[in-house]
């Protein structure tokens, strides 16, 4: 553990391991993963992460079809570099760049090759400002979009 601030991250890895381990056919997460992706899009963009394609299609429909907004981002096998350790199976945080990337991409150690799809939702989680689209305070973000995919998976 080199930055106790990425202490959230360690705790998901434990809950997407032990997920994976019941060999389910999708995993969908959604965290206030990183200050980068704010960094990156913003405070009403979604960072998107996945390792399947059309898992990652479905739900940015699904949030599209919900009015929230997506991005998706490169989950290249070259960030993994940057977990590398010489003392440990890998580090909890990368370095200077990439930091949203290199935090999905220790996620995505945990899956266990499962479909998965994690939406970074710290930027759109809080607004500052009561706005025409949202109050002050917790937004409930992706809500909607999980409730959307849902149905859509479901038939409904």
């Amino acid at each position: 553990m080199l930055n106790t601030d990425a202490e959230g991250r360690l705790i998901l890895a434990d809950a997407l391991s032990y997920a994976a381990e019941a060999d389910p056919d999708r995993i969908l997460d959604l965290a206030t993963l990183t200050g980068a992706c704010m960094v990156g899009l913003g405070t009403k963009i979604a960072g998107l992460f996945s390792n399947d394609d059309d898992f990652a299609d479905e739900v940015a429909a699904a949030a599209g079809a919900a009015g929230e907004r997506t991005w998706p981002l490169p989950l290249d096998d070259d960030f993994k570099d940057a977990l590398k350790s010489g003392v440990a199976d890998m580090k909890n945080v990368g370095g200077k760049w990439g930091g949203a990337i290199t935090a999905a991409k220790f996620l995505e150690e945990f899956v266990a090759g499962v479909p998965w799809v994690h939406l970074d939702i710290a930027g759109p989680s809080w607004s500052d400002n009561e706005n025409s689209t949202r109050d002050a305070g917790g937004t409930g973000c992706f809500v909607r979009t999980l409730a959307a995919y849902l149905e859509k998976s479901a038939g409904a």
